[in-house]
Order: C-alpha cells, then sequence, then structure tokens
C-alpha cells in the first residue's frame, strides 16, 4: 500500500514562486520516476516534469523550461517542484506521480493540489 501527498499549493501573484512537495509512504518498494503532472479545467493532464532514481536525469515540458526545477529527496522519498515566474496560464491542480519498479511497474497518483496563479 503506497501512497502520495501533495503539499505547497495556493494562491500566488503572476511573476511569483511557489515550491509544490509531494512525501511517498509504503514499504518494501523501489522508485523508478517521480514526476509532475497537471489538469487545468476542461484540459486533459500534461506532463510538467519527472526525475529518475538512476543518475537523477530529468525531463520537462516546453512551457515549463527555465522556470520549474524538480528535485528529489532520496533519504524521505519526497519530490519537490519549485515554480519561478509563475503565469496564469500555470493555474491547475497539480499532481505527484511515482512509478514503483519491479518485474511489474507500478504507477501510483497523489490526490493532487490546486495552483491558482492571479493578480
Amino acid at each position: 500500500q503506497v501512497q502520495l501527498v501533495e503539499s505547497g499549493g495556493g494562491l500566488v501573484q503572476p511573476g511569483g514562486s511557489l515550491r509544490l512537495s509531494c512525501g511517498v509512504s509504503g514499504r518494501d518498494f523501489n522508485i523508478y520516476v517521480m514526476g509532475w503532472y497537471r489538469q487545468a479545467p476542461e484540459k486533459q493532464r500534461e506532463l510538467v516534469a519527472t526525475i529518475t532514481t538512476s543518475g537523477g536525469s530529468t525531463t520537462y515540458a516546453d512551457y515549463v523550461k527555465g522556470r520549474f526545477t524538480i528535485s528529489r529527496d532520496y533519504a524521505n522519498n519526497t519530490v519537490s517542484l519549485q515554480m519561478n515566474r509563475l503565469k496564469p496560464e500555470d493555474t491547475a491542480v497539480y499532481y505527484c506521480n511515482v512509478v514503483l519498479g519491479g518485474l511489474r511497474p507500478v504507477v501510483h497518483w497523489g490526490k493532487g493540489t490546486l495552483v491558482t496563479v492571479s493578480s
């Protein structure tokens, strides 16, 4: 039984910054990939950023490159998303997810945290 809990969402002005965190709890699992996705009203869920356990390789969506940074705390099984120079278009529910390694990889999702960018 693996659980993901996001935190750090809220209201921020355009051009401001916000940091999201996601903690993973459970036992007897190995994390292969951790990432952040987001979903705005009437839009499909889309990739924001991912980071792998091996080598810490990162992937970013084009619309966040240079503004967002994903990082992982290996000791505490947490993943964070530092968001800078936020735009109103960034308003969405942000979801944490993990891919667990093994013979049969399994994907888990958090319940999401709302980020609202507005003046």
